[in-house]
């Protein structure tokens, strides 16, 4: 069951990246007030995977973990996203990034203060 959490906010992070920037592939030419519209729709889902991520994570993890994990989880799908779907080119920046995450994940999910 800790698992899922981690798996809700895997999918909340693809609905959430194609409402940030979807739109400047698919709706470049569209007015700006549909493509808000549009967005909004798109973040209702997920919405619907984030909120339960979080409410079942919480039981598992502490809050600064749900949110160094989502961090973690957001940057891995903005990666994919912009090499797969965008066709931008991934450079060491992602690496370099990628490695302050870690960092921020070793030091909220270490045992701090326990025998």
């Amino acid at each position: 069951m800790r698992i899922l959490p981690i798996v809700l906010l895997f999918g909340s992070n693809i609905f959430m990246t194609y409402a940030w920037y979807g739109h400047l592939k698919d709706l470049k030419t569209s007015p700006l007030f549909l493509v808000i519209m549009i967005s909004w729709g798109v973040a209702f889902f997920e919405y619907c995977l984030q909120v339960p991520a979080n409410r079942i994570g919480f039981s598992f993890y502490s809050l600064p973990q749900l949110k160094v994990m989502q961090e973690i989880i957001t940057m891995t799908v903005f990666a994919g996203f912009c090499m797969f779907y965008m066709r931008e080119k991934l450079t060491l920046d992602y690496l370099w990034a990628s490695l302050c995450l870690a960092g921020a994940a070793y030091f909220m999910f270490r045992k701090v203060g326990l025998p």
